[in-house]
């Protein structure tokens, strides 16, 4: 199936058959939803706050239950997925900027399709850069103070959600050296507060239950957002920190950065990539079309909820929910990238981390 027939195919989600709903019940059931990162990032606090209010809309109001599989940067997780075929409604997956990006990049790691899973919801998320108070006191609105300090970043690797925060850092002209290998963001934050890393971010989520009470005590200064898109696709600042600079206005005010040009374009097209439409739940190939309007209507009856918009601002941030088609078009968004932009990140990964895309 193509990304073309996905997205034709997805407009059937939004016709939702009442008596087919009706057939569908996981009374006594356990819904398992496979995170493929561990239990510290904010994939996990995504997943773990979706899941209770899912299980409250589901018919039968079946048990969520967030499972964890990491490794080599979330495709462990999703290879795996890509051989599960639908049994009984009970299993879904969460996709991530992680996942996408080595799909993307045609990584040899990636044995799976995205045309092949089935995109029931998607929302967008924001990421946010912060620095120890050493060198966050160096830090004026651009990076002209920080280009000559080196520091240490803690990283999942070049090809995932950490390209996009790597890529800003190169453009801003900073020496960051990413130590390589953690399994998920909250690991890296662990680093931080460590003392291992003197540099680091965390997606809005993950910023919000952990990072946010740092930067509260002081061990931690913030930096910049990455931003956020308006309507007309311009970056703009990310609305869960509207007092925070975006990464495009650090780049303006920054010595030797462009907010234009080939190097911009391919930051900013893997921006649009990981984070606008960044997190998606998938159910497996094979999913009949009754058990894909269930998961559309309860994730649309949690969106509907007169308090969602508060409880998810505090939560994981100010970003839309996308069901069902628009999920698909997320989806679509979050798996397309121009072949300049690829070129231009396939050449810097390999000049800059020896990573060579084959």
């Amino acid at each position: 199936m193509t990304i073309k027939t996905l997205a034709a195919s997805a407009a059937a989600l939004a016709l939702l058959s009442g008596p087919a709903l009706a057939e569908v019940d996981f009374s006594g059931k356990t819904i398992e939803w496979v995170i493929p990162f561990s239990e510290t990032g904010g994939s996990a606090k995504w997943a773990n706050f979706f899941a209770p209010l899912l299980s409250q809309e589901l018919p039968g109001n079946p048990t969520v239950v967030v499972k964890f599989m990491p490794g080599a940067g979330s495709t462990k997780g999703a290879n795996w997925f890509q051989e599960q075929e639908h049994k009984d409604g009970t299993m879904l997956f969460g996709s991530s900027g992680s996942t996408q990006f080595p799909y993307l990049l045609d990584d040899p790691r990636v044995r799976y399709d995205y045309n092949d899973w089935i995109p029931v919801m998607a929302t967008g998320t924001g990421g946010v850069a912060y620095l120890n108070p050493e060198d966050g006191a160096k830090f004026d609105g651009s990076a002209n103070g920080l280009q000559d300090v080196d520091l240490i970043f803690g990283s999942q690797g070049a090809t995932g959600l950490d390209l996009v925060p790597l890529l800003a850092w190169k453009l801003l002209g900073m020496n960051v050296e990413p130590v390589f290998g953690i399994k998920g963001r909250g690991d890296g934050r662990l680093m931080f507060e460590r003392g291992e890393a003197t540099i680091d971010y965390q997606t809005s989520s993950g910023y919000l239950s952990g990072a946010a009470d740092l930067v509260a005590a002081g061990t931690a200064v913030p930096m910049m957002s990455w931003g956020a898109l308006d309507e007309d696709g311009n970056i703009v600042r990310d609305p869960t920190f509207p007092d925070m600079p975006s990464f495009k206005e650090v780049c303006a005010a920054t010595d030797g950065c462009e907010t234009e040009g080939v190097a911009w374009e391919a930051w900013k097209a893997f921006f649009i990539s990981g984070y606008p439409s960044q997190k998606i739940a998938f159910l497996p190939k094979g999913s009949p079309q009754d058990v894909i309007d269930t998961y559309v209507a309860a994730f649309e009856a949690v969106r509907a909820r007169p308090d969602f918009a508060e409880i998810s601002s505090n939560e994981v941030g100010e970003y839309p929910m996308f069901v069902g088609e628009g999920a698909a078009k997320a989806t679509k968004e979050a798996t397309t990238v121009t072949p300049e932009a690829k070129a231009y990140v396939i050449d810097w990964l390999k000049d800059s981390y020896g990573v060579t895309i084959k």
